[in-house]
C-alpha cells in the first residue's frame, strides 16, 4: 500500500509538471523541497506549497519521476526513493508523504547526459593489445600530462587547498574529464593531517569518512590516526591520478570576466595559471583566529595558535594555558597532560560534550556503522538519507536525541560540572550536531580528555577570559593571575572569505561574505534564515568562484555536486541558477 501511494503521488507530480497543473495541491500545509543542483543549479531548499510551485514553474521542468524500490510507512509517514530526469541530467530523489500529501522532497543530480563517468562496462581498456611502434606507457603518458598541464596547456579549474576537500573534488573532476590542478602549500598530499599534533585521531567513525570511489578497506580502524589518514590521502591522490602540486602556494588571483590569472609559487619558481574556474578548498574555514590581548608582546614564553601545535614533548614540566574549550583545546590539553605538563583550560562559554561511544551508538548507528552496512545502507545511500531532511527540521529532531545522549552521559557531565567545567546542549537544546552546522564550534566528542578534566588532572577556569598577558603569567577577567610558560590559542578560525581577501581582494571577500551557518538566529549564526549552509558548494556572488570543504563526510558528498556544476560550465551547458 505504501508503494502504491508513493507511486501514485509521483505520477500526479509528473502530470502536474508536464501540463502546468496545480503542483501546490500535491503538498501539505508544511512542506519542503530540497534540491542539490538537479533543478536549480544551486544548493537550495524552498519551503511551503506556493514556493515549491513557483520553483517548479521557474526551472527547466523535470520529468519521468519513477519510484525506485519499495516504499515504507511508519508513524504516519510514507517514504520512497525515486529517479527522475531533466533535459540535461539524471537524478535520484527521496520522498516523504504525510497523510498522502508531499511533506519533504529531495532531488539530487547524479550525472549529466552525454558526460557520464566512464566506469563498469564503459571503462577504458588501458592498453592497446598487439604490436605498436613508438608505444608510450601509462607512466610516460602520466609524466607528459603532469609536465604539460599548467605550462603548455591550461587547466579548466584550479583548486586552492590539497587536503581532504581538494582531493575529493579533484577526484570527481578527474573522473569527469575536467582538467584540474590542486595547489597545496604542504609538500605532500596528506601533510595537512601529518603536520598536526601527534595525538590527533579522527573523532568520527570510519563508516562516515570514506572518500569517493575508494572506500576504506574492511580492516581499517574505527578511528583513524592522523598519520594513517595522511598516508591514505597521499595514496588516494596518486591512485586517482590527480595533478597535485605540492610545495605550491597561490599568491595572487585576478579575474577578467573570462578567466582567472593566478600567480603561483611552485617549489620556489613562479608559474602563471589561467583557469576558467577557481575553487577555495581550504578546510571549513579560513585563517586562524588569534585574539588580540593586551601585553601579549611582552610574554617571555611560547605562544601560538592551536593550528601550529605539533607536540607537547618540549613542554614537560611547564605551566601551560590553553585558551578555548572545544575539540582542539581538549586534544591539546590531553597532549600536555600526557607529557607531564601543568595545564589549565580557559573556558569562556559552555561546551556540549558527548562521549564518542554514545555518539556512535545513538547518532551514527542508523546510517554510518557496521550494522547499517549489513542492512544494505552503503555510504552513498546514507549520505542521501541524511540529506533528505531539510535544515528547518533538523533542530527539532535533534532535541530529543541530544537529551537522550546527555542522559546516557549524565555521570560524566555531572563530574565535569563539579570540576568547574560548564556544559550545555546549545541555546535550543539541539545538541552537538546543530552546533557543528551553525558555527562549527562549541562542542567536544570525548575521546579521553573529559575524564582528565573531571578528575582534576587538567584544570579548568570557566566563565572567564584572558584580560592581560604579562611576562610570565596571564590575568583573567575575574582579576586572578595564572603563572604561564606556554599559551595556546585554541580559538578557532576566521571564515573562508578571509583567504579570498588575502589572495584576491577585500572587495571580493566582502561581496561574497562569510561561509557556514544557515541563519538559525542563535549565537554566532545570525539570521535571516537561509535554509542551507552559507556559500558552500554552490555559486557565489562572484562569477567562477567556489567554496568547497567540510569534514570528510561533507567533502565526499558535496564534491559530486560541485564537480557536476563545473563540468556543465566547461561543456557549455546552460546553468541558470535559481
Amino acid at each position: 500500500m505504501a508503494t502504491e501511494m508513493a507511486r501514485g503521488w509521483l505520477e500526479r507530480l509528473n502530470a502536474a509538471v508536464a501540463d502546468g497543473g496545480d503542483v501546490a495541491a500535491l503538498f501539505g500545509s508544511e512542506c519542503y523541497w530540497r534540491d542539490l543542483v538537479a533543478l536549480t543549479w544551486n544548493i537550495k531548499t524552498v519551503e511551503g506549497r506556493e514556493a515549491i510551485a513557483a520553483m517548479i514553474k521557474s526551472v527547466s521542468p523535470p520529468s519521468c519521476f519513477l519510484i525506485d524500490g519499495e516504499a515504507t510507512a511508519s508513524s504516519g509517514i510514507t517514504e520512497a526513493w525515486f529517479t527522475f530526469e531533466t533535459a540535461v541530467a539524471r537524478g535520484k530523489g527521496h520522498l516523504r508523504l504525510k497523510n498522502g500529501l508531499g511533506f519533504t522532497v529531495l532531488t539530487t543530480m547524479t550525472e549529466l547526459k552525454g558526460h557520464e563517468e566512464k566506469q563498469g562496462p564503459t571503462r577504458s581498456n588501458g592498453v592497446t593489445h598487439g604490436a605498436c611502434k613508438n608505444r608510450r606507457t601509462w607512466a610516460e603518458l602520466r609524466a607528459e600530462e603532469d609536465a604539460a598541464l599548467g605550462y603548455t596547456g591550461q587547466p579548466y579549474c584550479v583548486i586552492i587547498g590539497g587536503g581532504q576537500g581538494g582531493i575529493a573534488l579533484g577526484a570527481r573532476l578527474k573522473r569527469l574529464g575536467v582538467p584540474t590542478i590542486i595547489v597545496e602549500k604542504n609538500a605532500r598530499a596528506g601533510d595537512s593531517w601529518r603536520n598536526r599534533y601527534a595525538s590527533l585521531v579522527l573523532h568520527d567513525p570510519v563508516w562516515y569518512d570514506h572518500l569517493p570511489y575508494i572506500p576504506f578497506p574492511a580492516h581499517w580502524p574505527v578511528f583513524t590516526p592522523k598519520d594513517q589518514m595522511g598516508d591514505w590521502l597521499e595514496m588516494y591522490a596518486k591512485v586517482m591520478e590527480l595533478n597535485y602540486w605540492g610545495s605550491s602556494e597561490c599568491l595572487k588571483a585576478a579575474y577578467d570576466g573570462e578567466a582567472w590569472t593566478l600567480e603561483v609559487n611552485r617549489g620556489g619558481k613562479e608559474v602563471t595559471l589561467k583557469p576558467k574556474q577557481l575553487v577555495f578548498a581550504t578546510g571549513s574555514y579560513g585563517p586562524p583566529r588569534v585574539p588580540k590581548i593586551h601585553g601579549a608582546e611582552t610574554f617571555k614564553g611560547a605562544q601560538y595558535h592551536s593550528s601550529h601545535h605539533a607536540s607537547a614533548a618540549d613542554f614537560r614540566g611547564k605551566r601551560c594555558i590553553v585558551v578555548g574549550a572545544n575539540s582542539s583545546a581538549h586534544d591539546i590539553c590531553a597532549d600536555f597532560w600526557e607529557h607531564d605538563a601543568d595545564v589549565t583550560m580557559i573556558q569562556r562559554t559552555p561546551t556540549t560534550v558527548v562521549r564518542s561511544e554514545t555518539l556512535m551508538q545513538m547518532a551514527f548507528a542508523g546510517l554510518y556503522s557496521e550494522a547499517a552496512v549489513a542492512r544494505g545502507i552503503d555510504v552513498d545511500k546514507a549520505d542521501l538519507v541524511f540529506a533528505a531532511t531539510p535544515f528547518r527540521l533538523h533542530a527539532a529532531a535533534q532535541i530529543p536525541l541530544a537529551a537522550k545522549m546527555a542522559e546516557r552521559d549524565a555521570d560524566l557531565l555531572k563530574r565535569l560540572n563539579k570540576a568547574g567545567f560548564m556544559t550545555d546542549l546549545g541555546e535550543d537544546n539541539s545538541g552537538q550536531m546543530m552546533k557543528a552546522f551553525r558555527t562549527g564550534s562549541g562542542y567536544y566528542l570525548d575521546v579521553g580528555a573529559s575524564e582528565l578534566i573531571a578528575s582534576g588532572q587538567v584544570k579548568v577556569r570557566s566563565s572567564v577570559e584572558v584580560a592581560e598577558i604579562r611576562e610570565k603569567s596571564v590575568i583573567l577577567t575575574d582579576g586572578s593571575e595564572l603563572a604561564a610558560d606556554v599559551i595556546v590559542y585554541a580559538t578557532g578560525f576566521l571564515p573562508m572569505n578571509e583567504w579570498v581577501a588575502k589572495i584576491i581582494s577585500r572587495e571580493v571577500a566582502d561581496l561574497i561574505g562569510p561561509n557556514w551557518g544557515y541563519g538559525s538566529g542563535t549565537r554566532g549564526d545570525p539570521g535571516p534564515w537561509e535554509g542551507e549552509l552559507r556559500n558552500m558548494w554552490k555559486p557565489l556572488r562572484h562569477e567562477a568562484l567556489w567554496f568547497h570543504g567540510g569534514n570528510l563526510h561533507l567533502s565526499r558528498h558535496y564534491s559530486l555536486y560541485v564537480a557536476l556544476q563545473l563540468k556543465a560550465r566547461m561543456e557549455g551547458i546552460a546553468t541558470p541558477v535559481y
